[in-house]
């Protein structure tokens, strides 16, 4: 295994994912192009496209990363069979990577930061402790959706609150739910 070239190629892509993250403050993602990204970094194309296809390919595996990353906070109590509703723990990740967590919500045309597939696992036995079992899937939406909501107006507002402040905003809304 050559480290020397690993390092290397770790380290372009994260010059041009950096560009990237910037570009997608600026503009629209249809308007980035490999160019731009070159210009910024100082790499040449060929670098570009040893690391991605193109920059859709760029701005899906930016995305799939943090999703994977939440996912990693979770893997412990996945694992377990164990929920502590710590929902602390992600708005951690997200006021440590503000910048990326925006590129998220703008790369996403639904944005979903608890991932909808196998990956996330909604606790339904909490759930059934306050909501009926027929409308269970509603309010797994409604929540998602609400919880999407929220972390984007903490973004939007420079996460002036603290992660825990932000739980405690999550859980006052499973309060007096009996």
């Amino acid at each position: 295994m050559n480290v020397v070239n690993n390092k290397r190629k770790r380290k372009s892509q994260e010059k041009i994912e950096k560009a990237f993250v910037s570009l997608l403050q600026e503009k629209e993602l249809s308007q980035i192009t490999v160019t731009d990204i070159c210009k910024i970094t100082g790499i040449n194309r060929t670098t570009f496209y040893n690391n991605y296809l193109d920059i859709y390919d760029l701005a899906d595996k930016i995305r799939l990363r943090l999703v994977q990353d939440v996912c990693n906070l979770y893997e412990d109590e996945r694992t377990k069979k164990y929920n502590s509703n710590d929902f602390s723990k992600i708005f951690r990740l997200i006021k440590d990577n503000q910048l990326f967590f925006k590129t998220y919500f703008k790369l996403e045309n639904d944005p979903n930061v608890l991932p909808s597939n196998a990956n996330f696992e909604y606790d339904k036995n909490l759930a059934q402790q306050f909501y009926n079992d027929q409308y269970i899937d509603y309010h797994i939406e409604f929540f998602r959706a609400g919880f999407n909501a929220i972390i984007k107006k903490w973004l939007d507002n420079g996460c002036l609150e603290s992660p825990e402040e932000m739980y405690q905003i999550i859980m006052s809304e499973y309060s007096n739910k009996k």
